[in-house]
């Protein structure tokens, strides 16, 4: 009877081990899960940890364009964040400048003196076109949706000289028109504007008065403001907003801009005599209508904002121009990381190469010519990534 007894209670502890054994497996289980957890967390960490994010920031007058080469190009690429902040073209140089930003973007060329600034910090701008785009002039007249203009006639309506929409200036170009007795109110930049820049040039070139009185630059003293007719707006955005809230008004902005907000634009009077409106053909007219000098990237300052401008040719919508990129050369890694440098030179690549086919061109802008993107993809081998 003891000796069964005793193999009953081996048994029971037997089966007491053994329970104990299981739990403790299952205990192991659970604790030898986590690991596993922990290392999908760690992979899908450093997954997290491999997205590249780009900055760019400046120039508005290739906003939708940016914003379209941005959306295409992060969907084939997941693995690379670009975010696009606008300012315009004279925050763009600055945001480049401090280092605030990966890619600026500036209409106009750099100025030399600021290209000297650039070499202070120790490494090598590279600045080199994007796109090709138009400014053009449009309005808000009730009751007239067709308006021609001449570039004196232009000039002195934003010096505030022309102050009535019947004014016979404009009624000589206009004679079917229905110009109304009403103060034209003049839209423009209140920020430091590359667009502003590409305007106020243009209007240098047809009106000598113009470019004695006022001049050319990012910003100008606008005559308009000091007769009580003129309206400032902070970007592209800002004047189509400020134009479309206010009648009889009259602005300069991004060909992009008047199509997606569907403005009604002026036909310009071209370097050859005729009235022609922004179309791709026109634009395309103007480019192939100069022998445009675009210096080496290392040497962006020299450029001519004035090569586009007013260009010969028949069909050449007069106000069209480059707008830039500017990037590091990145010596000894002074701007940009390892990976950084490389999504740059790749994303850019890509911008200089499929970004100019048709499909992946926003409406208002026109690719630019092979010989033009290849001093781009030249200066993109420029780039450090060790």
């Amino acid at each position: 009877m003891k000796k069964v007894l005793s193999v009953f209670i081996v048994l029971i502890l037997g089966l007491s081990l053994a329970a104990s054994g299981c739990i403790s497996g299952e205990k192991g289980a659970g604790t030898s899960s986590n690991p596993s957890s922990t290392a999908q967390a760690s992979s899908q960490s450093t997954s997290q940890a491999k997205v590249v994010t780009l900055r760019t920031t400046g120039a508005t007058f290739p906003q939708y364009q940016v914003q379209k080469w941005i959306e295409v190009y992060m969907k084939s690429h997941p693995n690379v964040k670009i975010e696009y902040e606008g300012g315009g073209s004279g925050h763009g140089q600055d945001a480049f400048l401090k280092g605030l930003t990966h890619i600026g973007r500036s209409d106009p060329p750099v100025k030399e003196s600021t290209w000297k600034k650039f070499l202070a910090t120790g490494d090598q701008p590279l600045q080199f076109p994007e796109i090709v785009g138009a400014v053009v002039v449009a309005f808000n007249v009730p009751g007239v949706d067709e308006l021609k203009l001449d570039g004196e006639t232009l000039a002195k309506i934003f010096m505030g000289e022309i102050e009535y929409w019947d004014d016979p200036a404009i009624k000589a170009l206009n004679p079917s028109a229905n110009l109304p007795h009403e103060k034209i109110i003049v839209v423009h930049r209140s920020d430091s504007s590359g667009t502003t820049a590409i305007f106020t040039t243009y209007l240098s070139l047809v009106s000598k008065e113009w470019a004695d009185r006022v001049g050319a630059g990012k910003t100008v003293d606008w005559p308009v403001d000091k007769v009580g007719r003129g309206i400032g707006g902070k970007g592209n955005p800002g004047v189509v907003q400020a134009l479309k809230s206010t009648k009889y008004s009259i602005a300069y902005t991004e060909l992009s801009f008047a199509i997606e907000e569907n403005l009604k634009v002026v036909a310009l009077k071209n370097k050859a005599g005729n009235f022609v409106k922004p179309t791709d053909d026109a634009i395309k007219a103007a480019v192939a209508g100069v022998k445009a000098f675009i210096p080496g990237p290392t040497e962006g300052y020299k450029e001519d904002l004035e090569q586009l401008l007013n260009a010969p040719g028949e069909n050449s919508y007069p106000i069209v121009a480059f707008t830039h990129l500017l990037v590091w050369q990145n010596k000894g890694g002074k701007h940009y990381s390892k990976e950084e440098a490389q999504a740059i030179k790749d994303f850019l690549k890509w911008v200089l190469t499929e970004g100019q086919k048709s499909e992946n061109l926003a409406p208002g802008y026109v690719g630019l010519p092979k010989e033009v993107a290849q001093i781009g993809l030249k200066a993109l081998d420029m780039i450090e990534t060790e």
